[in-house]
Parts: structure tokens; C-alpha cells; sequence
């Protein structure tokens, strides 16, 4: 179960008015992971009807399940890479729920299928490549799943049918992407999938967004994104994406940033300056709240709260550091999870939750 504490986190910023009758995030307790101390993680998801919270982790080598009705470590599947010298081979890596499997990226260029009934891994599909298979998305309507190999050059996303011949599709290549692929995912309203590509070319101020046409397995077209160095991905109200920039991050020489445009357009609706230098962003559609974790920001790690409705940002929460890049959000409790790394996480290696007050 949780354990309760007093806060990881250093403070809690908060940087505009939050929307009305909305209480400020902070911290209420993290989760203990068993085994090995944690150290390197990646993908972590909310299924929201069963309750249930699974993390890619890499240094105990499994898929991890945890209760997310009281927040308490459940079990776990094993059957993955684990940690390898470059986070490129190593794995489990995505995540992503199909009915009642799980798809896990692995670091061997493969897909397994868990079942969650037996929590057994039943399948393990091939995307042909040399990396591994990283973030992904799943269109419910068409039964297609979409999963990126970030590390492959070029990096390409590979469609698969979740029928039970699991039929590779398509194979769609970023031949302009000079930094990879990063977190797709599938919108309802325009019954498309969107992949953030960081930088397009030489300039690290270009990036865009894929648009993919589930059904025809093509690249419909690229929207442009300037200065966001496009991460993590999430739909919000209506047309709009949430783009988590790696914008912020000392290296880059961008600005800290986040963006959201209008899928439909491709129009830039709002910038989001003062949070950016994020991975994984996630959306509470209940409370109207996008999540980033921002862990290279300027002067330490922050978990970034974003009113979807006004696009903007009310609350950075400080981090105490762990790498924090992975963020899930639980619809039902509006508890917010974020995996915190052994070395410099300020809890020996754990699920920090969060909530507002």
C-alpha cells in the first residue's frame, strides 16, 4: 500500500492561478518495488477500468503490476532483456493495454503479449530491427497497434493487427528523423495515430509531428513544430495534442517548453513557456489536467500540471531527482505516478504518488 511520508519533493511551485475549485498536486506517499533496488525504468500505465498500474522495469527484468485502488505492488512478469549498456537494447520499454493484454516493447527488437488474466507473456512478435521497441500506441477502432523503434536508424513505427493472427501491417519509416521517434498516440476524433519526431534535418528547432492513417498503413503527413524538440505525446479536449518538448534541456539550447497544436490543422494553439525538458506526459480527463515529467528542467526535475482547458500552466511540483521521465494518470483516484530511480530519488527506488490535496 502507500506509504506515507514526509515529501520527497523539495516544494511545490506554484506558477499561475489553477483552475477553479481545483486543489494543488503534491505528494501522498510512493509505493516500495521489490527486488533489486530500482534503478532504470521506462513506460508506465493506468488501466483505468481494472485498477491497475504496470511499469517497464528494467532492472528487475519484468513487466510490474501494481493495485491502483490502494496502491500497493501486486506481481510481476518476467520473460524481458533487463538493463543493457545502452538503454537502446535494453528493455521492457512501452507499454500499452490491448482489451486484456498488455503489448510490451522489449530491447530485442520484439513486441511480447502479455495476458492479464495469467499475467504470461503468450506472444512475442518481431518488428525487424536492431533496437528496441519503445513507446507505442493502440487504435481500438480499427484494432491496430503502433510501436516505435526510437534507436533504429532509420527509426520507423511498425503497425500490427491485435487480431489473433497479429498480422504485421506496415512498416513506416522516418527517413528525415536525424533524433529519433518518441511517444505516439491515437486520437479518437480524427481516428489517426501521431507520432512526436523530435528533430527534423540539422536543426534541433525542428521537429514534428507523423500523422499515420491506421487503415492504410501510410504516413499521411508531417506537422512542423518549432523549438518543442517534440517527446512526449497525449490527446486532451477536442483536436488537441500536448506535445512534451525536450525543450529545456541544457543540451539542447532551447528554452523550457510545451506545446499544444490542433491535430486537425496542425496550428500551434498554445506555447506553454516556463516547463519543457520532459519524456512521458500524461492526461487526466476528469480533472482537465495534463501531466509532464520534466526531468531535465533547469535547475532540478519538476512534475508539470497543465489546465487543458486554458492551456496553461498551475503547478510545477519539485522532484528530488531518479530520473523521473515516466508519468501516469489514474482517472478514478486522480492519483498521479511517477517512478523515482535509486540514485538520487530520495526513496531508495519507488513509485512516488501524487494527488491533490
Amino acid at each position: 500500500m502507500v506509504k506515507h511520508l514526509g515529501l520527497v519533493l523539495a516544494a511545490t511551485g506554484v506558477l499561475a492561478a489553477a483552475p477553479a475549485g481545483a486543489a494543488q498536486l503534491k505528494q501522498v506517499g510512493t509505493i516500495a518495488v521489490p527486488g533489486e533496488p530500482l534503478a532504470t525504468f521506462d513506460i508506465g500505465v493506468v488501466d483505468q477500468e481494472a485498477q491497475r498500474y504496470y511499469l517497464a522495469d528494467r532492472t528487475n527484468k519484468p513487466l510490474d503490476i501494481f493495485d491502483a485502488k490502494v496502491d500497493a505492488f501486486l506481481g510481476r512478469v518476467p520473460g524481458f532483456v533487463g538493463q543493457k549498456e545502452s538503454n537502446d537494447v535494453s528493455g521492457p520499454d512501452g507499454v500499452v493495454l490491448v482489451g486484456g493484454e498488455a503489448w510490451v516493447g522489449d530491447g530485442d527488437s520484439t513486441v511480447k503479449v502479455v495476458d492479464l488474466a495469467t499475467n504470461k507473456i503468450v506472444a512475442t512478435i518481431s518488428t525487424g530491427g536492431k533496437a528496441r521497441v519503445d513507446e507505442m500506441a493502440y487504435d481500438p477502432v480499427d484494432h491496430v497497434f503502433a510501436g516505435v523503434n526510437n534507436a533504429d536508424d532509420p527509426p520507423f513505427i511498425t503497425l500490427i493487427s491485435t487480431g489473433p493472427d497479429r498480422k504485421i501491417l506496415a512498416k513506416i519509416e522516418y527517413k528525415d528523423a536525424t533524433d529519433g521517434a518518441e511517444q505516439p498516440f491515437y486520437l479518437a476524433s480524427t481516428d489517426m495515430i501521431y507520432d512526436s519526431i523530435p528533430q527534423i534535418g540539422p536543426d534541433k528547432a525542428k521537429g514534428a509531428v507523423a500523422e499515420i492513417d491506421p487503415r492504410q498503413g501510410t504516413l499521411v503527413r508531417m506537422l512542423p513544430v518549432a523549438n518543442c524538440h517534440p517527446a512526449g505525446l497525449v490527446g486532451g479536449p477536442g483536436d488537441n495534442l500536448l506535445l512534451g518538448c525536450g525543450a529545456g534541456d541544457k543540451e539542447g539550447g532551447l528554452p523550457p517548453l510545451t506545446v499544444v497544436i490542433d491535430a486537425r490543422s496542425g496550428a500551434v494553439v498554445k506555447e506553454i513557456p516556463g516547463i519543457g525538458a520532459s519524456d512521458m506526459v500524461a492526461y487526466d480527463q476528469g480533472l482537465g489536467l495534463y501531466y509532464t515529467a520534466s526531468r531535465n528542467m533547469p535547475g532540478g526535475p519538476k512534475l508539470g500540471v497543465i489546465d487543458a482547458k486554458a492551456n496553461a500552466l498551475v503547478q510545477a511540483v519539485e522532484l528530488p531527482g531518479g530520473n523521473p521521465h515516466s508519468v501516469a494518470a489514474n482517472e478514478t483516484s486522480h492519483h498521479v505516478y511517477v517512478p523515482l530511480g535509486v540514485k538520487g530519488g530520495g526513496c531508495g527506488g519507488c513509485i512516488g504518488v501524487f494527488a491533490p490535496e
